[in-house]
């Protein structure tokens, strides 16, 4: 159990120093940017922690797998089921097989019946719809409210068009 705390644990402080880092890539570009100072605290804080975190995740990982792998082997007491063991032929050779009581297998069908599937239909069709079209208008929407301000397409679209060079002279023999 520690380890999967310790996985998670640090799955966690990465994830939140990645996201502290920041973002920019929606940010307009034309933003006047401010001198930055020559050391950052708080993003040599954040890479300090993820970099500990991963290290922390690298060396204990292992040895808490190897600790659970000791604590998990089967004890075979009174309280032990034993299994039928029978000798079977395969194509190549002979080979053993357990035989006791299937736990994992379970046969029963539990599909919903047609009929309740049909009815259904009309209700997860509009969902798959509504987020499928979700899926494109809101990013658009998103850009589109982040680029509300620039004017780079005004300028591009609306540009004069330069006026042609003169030809150059030939040179003659005059």
């Amino acid at each position: 159990k520690t380890s999967s705390t310790m996985a998670k644990l640090s799955t966690a402080i990465v994830s939140l120093a990645l996201l502290l880092n920041g973002v920019s890539a929606l940010v307009p570009s034309n933003v006047p940017k401010t001198k930055r100072p020559a050391f950052d605290a708080t993003r040599a804080a954040t890479n300090t922690m993820a970099a500990a975190s991963i290290a922390s995740a690298l060396v204990i990982g292992p040895m808490a797998d190897a600790v659970d792998m000791a604590i998990d082997t089967p004890s075979f007491g009174s309280s032990s089921l034993v299994a039928e063991r029978v000798t079977r032929e395969g194509l190549y050779r002979e080979y053993d097989v357990d035989l006791g009581d299937q736990e994992f297998d379970d046969a029963r069908s539990t599909y919903k019946s047609a009929k309740e599937t049909k009815s259904k239909k009309g209700k997860y069709t509009a969902l798959i719809a509504v987020l499928v079209v979700g899926s494109f208008i809101i990013p658009m929407a998103q850009y589109f409210w982040y680029v509300k301000d620039d004017d780079s397409s005004d300028k591009f679209f609306n540009k004069v068009p330069e006026p042609e060079p003169e030809p150059p002279k030939k040179k003659g023999w005059f």
